[in-house]
Parts: structure tokens; C-alpha cells; sequence
């Protein structure tokens, strides 16, 4: 008998259409598999309700022999960033604890007009600031991973969007949306052995999605492997008249034209990502796919990215610079948390609301983002961060003259311990340097499993592509998959 919960997007959906399984058994079977994973604190809000609905919807449509929407009879986990209609969107902060939007993102209507479900909201770094989901006001969440060497250290799951990988690897949801502004789609899923996908800056629309930097946020989807993402990938992209950065372009047929073959095709191999320090097994991996991509018929060039060494510094300035002008909307007057102690003023207000409600890597991030837009030295820093994001986008531009998608390892390292980097803010940031500069050019980047490190724990490869080429790098992705082989999976502990 089939385990449902073993089963990703596709199967899920032409399952359905088959007439093998019904859509109201999937939504039921993720919905146990939800409760039982309490333990992993991925799931901030559970909607059984909402996916059982859209199961019913979809049992109904093929019992009238109506043709199946897209993602018909598929359940998915909705990261708390996106602001969900009558459901609780927090951004797992405490300055938005009850609230509750009169509105849908553009980002999850366009899913729930594809057919999917929603199995609850998940649990998230606040406001997207952190790479290990230890930030969350609502507390950790934990990796459903251990290492195998008999040690049960609760690991991270990556983040920001780290509830969305938890889930997806330990099989409580076929697939999640995340938002990557640094990496936060593309470290977890290295983290947990999964897939995800940041598209195009503008691809998928930011409206109803909470802001952290509005020059960088992306949604993307995150799930068992490259083709679930296309498909997922397709239902969640479009212009959006509401959001002045989305692209006025038609959506791609991903899925459909997903090709392993990269016969004729160029693989950039950027120097500059071989950094002091890197684990020998994140070394020898990236060996290894670059023999995968040859053997799929691609040719291997070096090419040079000289202005990667000034990505993660140019990040921590725009990005807390956007972050700071972004959260200063919450001041406990319009929604959200208000900290009014007695005989408070209005600033003394604003100030106790603020100090309640953010939590420190957040207050770290905006007076960061308020020193370096201060008079003084807004030229010195932000202008100058500025200059260095052009200089990264030039680079990027050049590799393409030589090559069409680049391959570089997503991460420094495999999953580390919960609590292991948290006391250095410094070394946490660190995380992200080979996912940045990607996100400071815009352009689309995706992390697919390559294999396992000595404790068993998974590691990524990151696929980089031109402005608007997602097919070339799902196509790349995949052909990393089809060779890897990666069948490796987490006990359920939980």
C-alpha cells in the first residue's frame, strides 16, 4: 500500500487525476502527519480546514469529470511571511502576535486558484532575519535530521525559511513556499535535503508578503526534488499589477520543458567561491558535480567573479538599510502589539511597543540599517553598498558571456547544532556567502541535494542562471539529481 505522505507534488496530483487515491485521503494523511510532528515547531498555526476544503473541491471536480486544476488535491505548507486571509500571518514576531489579515498575498491566491490546500502556517526566523530559525519569537524550530553518530544534538534547519524545510524533509508537507533574500530558500533546503528555487527577482509577486528587504525578497517554492518545485514554481508566478517590481512577462511551461541533456551547454565555475576554511567534503562535492554536469554533455569553464569578496559586507548594509525603513511601520498604533506603559507619551510608546516586540537579531538588524542611512554616513556605507551590488551584477554579467548557469556549492558547511553559532552574530552571517551574491544581483539560483557528509547529514548544490533563465537551471538541477542519486532521509525521531 502506498504511504501518502511518502508521495511529492507530482505524484500527489496525478495520483489524484488518476483516480488512485482521493484528494480528501492525501489532505487527511498530511494533517495526522502534521499533528504527530509537534516536536519540530515547524507548523506556527495548523489549517486542516483549509486543506480539506480544497481536498473536497478537487474529489468533486473529478467526480463531475471537470477538468483538474494544477496543483488539484495537492496540501502545502505556507511560510508565515505570506499574509494569509483570515488566518493568523505573524512573521513569527511578537510585534505581530494576533494578527490576522482581511486579505490574501498574491503569492498563496495564486496557489489556492491552482487547486492546493493549506496544511497551516510555518514557522520562520523573524521577520526572515536569520539563518538558523533560532530567531522566531514562537521558538526554534528543529531539523528533522540527526547525525548518525549516535549524538541527538537538535540541529538547525536552516533558515529564514526553516519551518518550510522541516516540514518538506520530514514529510509533513510535499511542499512549502519560502522567501529568499540572502538564501533563505536555498541554505535550508541544503540544510534538510531537499530542493528549492529563488526565480527571478520580480518573478513571483511581493504583495501580501511582510517585508524584510524590498530589493531582495523573492518567494520561490521548496520541495522533494526539481520537478515538484517547476510545478510549483509555475502556479505560484505572474504579473501582479499591485506590486510596481513585479515582471510583466507570460509564465514559462517549467515543467514541461525541464531537460536533463545539457548538451551544447556552459557550466561557470567561479574561482572566487573556493574560500579559506572550506570542509573537505563541501570541496570534494563540488568536484563531483562538476563531473555530473560533463557527463550530462555540458562543457566546464572557470570563470572569475572578482567582487564576490564584498557581497556579504554590501548585504549587511542594503538589507538592514531596507529594514529599518520597512519595520519603522510598526509602531503599535495601526495593528500588531501596543506597549502602552502608564503615563507614556507617544514616543515612549512607540519605544516600549518596539523593545517588547522585536526581538534582538531584529533590533540588531534596524539600528545597524539606521546607522549607516544616517546623515553622517549614508555615503560612506549605503552609497558605497550600492556600488559594490553594480559591481557584483557586472561580474555576473561578464560569466555570461562565457558560460551559460554557474555551479557552486549553497553552503560553507552541513547543518550545524542549534544554539552552536548563535552567540556570534558574525560567524551566522557567514552562512550565507555563497548565496548572496545571487540575491544582490537578482538573478535565479536553486540548491538541490548532492550527497551526504560523514554524519550523515545532507549537503547542496547550488545552481546559478542568467536574469529570467529558470529552465536553464531547473534543467541543470536536474541533471544534478537524475546522477546523484539522493534517496538519504531523516528517521522519524518525532
Amino acid at each position: 500500500m502506498t504511504i501518502l505522505t511518502d508521495l511529492g507534488i507530482r505524484q500527489i496530483r496525478d495520483g489524484v487525476r488518476a483516480g488512485e487515491f482521493s484528494a480528501r485521503e492525501v489532505a487527511d494523511a498530511f494533517i495526522v502527519a502534521v499533528s504527530r510532528a509537534k516536536p519540530l515547531n515547524a507548523f506556527l498555526v495548523e489549517t486542516p480546514d483549509h486543506a480539506i476544503v480544497a481536498a473536497n473541491a478537487a474529489d468533486a471536480a473529478r467526480a463531475a469529470g471537470e477538468a483538474l486544476k494544477p496543483l488539484a488535491g495537492v496540501p502545502i505548507g505556507m511560510k508565515d511571511l505570506f499574509c494569509t486571509k483570515g488566518v493568523p500571518s505573524t512573521a513569527a514576531s511578537h510585534i505581530l502576535e494576533g494578527f490576522t489579515p482581511t486579505y490574501e498575498s498574491t503569492v498563496s491566491q495564486k496557489l489556492w486558484d491552482a487547486g492546493a490546500g493549506m496544511l497551516g502556517k510555518l514557522n520562520m526566523d523573524q521577520f526572515a532575519m536569520g539563518s538558523s530559525n533560532e530567531t522566531s519569537a514562537f521558538g526554534n524550530v528543529v531539523s528533522p535530521w540527526r547525525r548518525n553518530d549516535g549524538g541527538n544534538a537538535a540541529l538547525a534547519p536552516g533558515g529564514s525559511s526553516g519551518g518550510s524545510s522541516a516540514a518538506v524533509a520530514a514529510r509533513i508537507a510535499p511542499g512549502a513556499t519560502g522567501t529568499d533574500t540572502g538564501g533563505s530558500i536555498r541554505q535550508p533546503a541544503a540544510f534538510t535535503g531537499i530542493s528549492g528555487i529563488k526565480p527571478t527577482y520580480g518573478r513571483c509577486s511581493r504583495w501580501g508578503v511582510i517585508a524584510f528587504a524590498s530589493s531582495l525578497d523573492q518567494a520561490g517554492p521548496m520541495a522533494r526534488d526539481v520537478r515538484d518545485c517547476a510545478i510549483m514554481l509555475e502556479a505560484m508566478t505572474g504579473f501582479d499589477p499591485k506590486d510596481a517590481t513585479s515582471l510583466n512577462l507570460p509564465v514559462p511551461t517549467w515543467e514541461a520543458n525541464l531537460n536533463a541533456s545539457l548538451a551544447g551547454k556552459r557550466v561557470g565555475v567561479p574561482r572566487e567561491y573556493r574560500v579559506d576554511g572550506m570542509p573537505a567534503e563541501i570541496e570534494a562535492l563540488w568536484q563531483q558535480g562538476i563531473e555530473w554536469l560533463r557527463d550530462a554533455g555540458a562543457e566546464v569553464v572557470e570563470v572569475s567573479l572578482p567582487h564576490t569578496k564584498y557581497a556579504l559586507p554590501a548585504y549587511y548594509i542594503i538589507a538592514p538599510a531596507e529594514a529599518s525603513s520597512n519595520l519603522a511601520r510598526y509602531d503599535g498604533v495601526r495593528y500588531g502589539l501596543r506597549d502602552l506603559p502608564d503615563g507614556a507619551n507617544l514616543q515612549q510608546m512607540y519605544a516600549a511597543t518596539r523593545a517588547d516586540g522585536f526581538g534582538d537579531e531584529v533590533k540588531r538588524r534596524i539600528l545597524i540599517g539606521t546607522y549607516v542611512l544616517s546623515a553622517g554616513f549614508y555615503d560612506a556605507y549605503y552609497t558605497q553598498a550600492q556600488k559594490v551590488r553594480t559591481l557584483i551584477a557586472r561580474d555576473f554579467e561578464a560569466a555570461w558571456e562565457k558560460c551559460d548557469v554557474l555551479l557552486t556549492p549553497t553552503a560553507p558547511s552541513a547543518a550545524f547544532a542549534l544554539g552552536e553559532k548563535q552567540a556570534d552574530p558574525l560567524a551566522m552571517y557567514l552562512n550565507d556567502v555563497f548565496t548572496v551574491p545571487a540575491s544582490l544581483a537578482g538573478l535565479p539560483a536553486m540548491s538541490v541535494p548532492g550527497g551526504v557528509d560523514a554524519a550523515g547529514l545532507p549537503l547542496g548544490l547550488q545552481i546559478i542562471g542568467k536574469p529570467l533563465d529558470e529552465q536553464s537551471v531547473l534543467d541543470a538541477a536536474l541533471a544534478i539529481e537524475e546522477r546523484a542519486g539522493f534517496v538519504a532521509r531523516p528517521h522519524a525521531w518525532w
